[in-house]
């Protein structure tokens, strides 16, 4: 299994970036997938989750108005786009999936499969 996340980069402070991440290697019918992230020296942060329909979305509340989860069951991908970026949004961003959307929520110790992630960079 591999998943593939691309899109980041150097953006200044209220810009937009748009995150993909395309995942392959097996069957992902029923999968949830989602973002984690994590700045220099701190902890790894739920960002957001997106069901498998796609009807049912999480962010963090740190996001949240900012960022918009979507995804292309077609295509096996997952998108990010991050919109009126700030300084602390700067990290390395990872995708992941799950069956379980819970586990992608609160128990990301138990999450199935990670990406090995992008960075974004925001300058002030």
């Amino acid at each position: 299994v591999q998943l593939q996340a691309s899109g980041g980069g150097l953006v200044q402070a209220g810009g937009s970036l748009r995150l993909s991440c395309a995942a392959s290697g097996r069957s992902f019918t029923g999968y949830h997938m989602g973002w984690f992230r994590q700045a220099p020296g701190k902890e790894r942060e739920f960002v957001a989750v997106i069901s498998w329909s796609g009807s049912g979305t999480s962010y963090a509340d740190s996001v949240k108005g900012r960022f918009i989860i979507s995804r292309d069951n077609a295509k096996n991908t997952v998108y990010l786009q991050m919109n009126s970026l700030k300084p602390e949004d700067t990290a390395v961003y990872y995708c992941v999936v799950d069956p379980i959307y819970r586990t992608i929520v609160s128990s990301p110790g138990g999450i199935d499969y990670w990406g090995k992630g992008t960075l974004v960079t925001v300058s002030s």
